[in-house]
């Protein structure tokens, strides 16, 4: 698998449409990922709710958890299923409404939606309504709907942020969603985001946990609660995707919440949004966190050195503690250090870190020993090539793990 990078959005929709056809029409042909029955037991489905679907449908699932853990749907619901697929849960949410309920099962691919359609006309299921559309522009009216299932179609969306939107719109205040989607413990850093054939891997397009549990309190949804996690990707038959989940600690997550009354203020959405404990997890998981230590280092060396020479041009004065100054410079090269060596753990390369020692110790010396300014920006200089060289061993192994060339 190679990545060919600058793919627009339709060719990374056509690619999701292309793979789920063949889920479709040829569900016994090998895919990546776990298809079928069985699947549908070992995510956790009880025989009592499948049995009396039909075998067709079965053969075609290709979800990811159990959503229904939630007990989220009642009789008499108005519920969407989201990315529906061959339908096995929307045939599941139509028995738990009754026929004072109804069911829109909506997916993006046409033979999903064929396939769906000719099984509820021959089953005469007459509370389900099927339709092709997409998540991020759903056809129906705002505050129409009691209930949002979903399994593993949030993955699969490029824009994840419009297609929850979305769903709070629909939702009258109140209404629920029961969710199992893939969600990853570290971010995909390589450029490989608009590459077709990663985004059906179901990894490159997953998101951070925490950050889609943001996106939905964001977005006004609130009582959100993971009731479940497990190892979706330890079913597939492909060794290469087992990997590739393994490095980048790709799971299933499902969840329940609840619509809010009403939408968050612009205030609430960026206060949420610019949360410094979520740009912290952003560096750390990203491994840019030496990166910021480093700046940080910089800036409290040279930054200060700037301020304090352009401050009397200004007309004012400042006093500097160099001793303190020396003190802050040395804490932030020390955390700079203190990040390559947790690298080492994950590349188990000593090079990174020996370099980055080097300077550090060479910054060190020049503040506390022997101060010489080419010294110090020499150290400096050496530092920021142990960070640099860290930073590419992660891009390098994330690539190795993609096959991106």
């Amino acid at each position: 698998m190679v990545a060919i990078l600058g793919y627009s959005r339709e060719q990374i929709v056509a690619a999701v449409q292309a793979m789920y056809t063949d889920v479709a029409e040829r569900p016994s042909a090998p895919f990546h990922f776990p298809v079928g029955g069985e699947t549908c037991h070992q995510l956790g489905y009880p025989a009592a709710l499948t049995q009396g679907l039909p075998p067709a449908l079965l053969d075609s699932f290709a979800g990811v958890g159990y959503p229904f853990r939630t007990g989220a749907i009642e009789p008499g619901d108005r519920v969407l299923d989201l990315g529906a697929g061959a339908g096995v849960d929307s045939l599941i949410a139509s028995r738990l409404v009754g026929p004072e309920g109804r069911v829109i099962a909506l997916d993006l691919t046409a033979a999903m939606t064929r396939k769906l359609k000719r099984t509820a006309e021959a089953q005469g299921i007459a509370n389900l309504d099927v339709i092709q559309a997409s998540a991020e522009r759903l056809p129906l009216p705002d505050a129409s709907l009691d209930d949002i299932t979903s399994n593993g179609a949030l993955n699969l969306v490029p824009d994840k942020r419009l297609a929850i939107a979305e769903m709070f719109r629909v939702l009258r205040p109140g209404g629920r969603v029961q969710l199992a989607d893939v969600v990853i413990h570290r971010p995909v850093s390589v450029d490989c985001h608009e590459d077709p054939r990663l985004w059906v891997e179901c990894v490159v397009g997953a998101t951070v946990k925490e950050d889609l549990l943001a996106l939905f309190a964001e977005a006004g949804f609130e009582q959100i609660d993971p009731v479940g996690s497990h190892d979706y990707f330890a079913l597939s038959p492909s060794a290469q995707t087992r990997e590739i989940a393994a490095g980048f600690g790709a799971h299933t997550l499902e969840i329940g919440m609840r619509r809010a009354a009403k939408a968050p203020s612009p205030f609430s959405h960026w206060r949420q949004r610019l949360d410094p404990r979520r740009a912290w997890r952003q560096l750390t998981r990203r491994g840019l966190l030496g990166v910021a230590a480093l700046g940080l280092a910089l800036t409290s060396c040279y930054g200060t050195l700037a301020l304090v020479g352009l401050l009397p041009l200004l007309g004012i004065g400042m006093a500097l503690d160099e001793g303190a100054w020396a003190t802050a410079i040395a804490a932030f090269v020390l955390l700079t250090l203190a990040v390559q060596v947790a690298g080492f753990r994950r590349h188990r390369a000593t090079g990174p870190p020996l370099v980055a020692a080097a300077g550090a110790a060479t910054v060190l010396y020049a503040l506390f020993v022997d101060y010489h300014a080419l010294t110090e920006l020499a150290g400096f200089v050496v530092l920021a090539g142990g960070v640099l060289w860290n930073l590419r061993r992660r891009r390098r192994e994330e690539a190795r793990l993609l096959g991106v060339a």
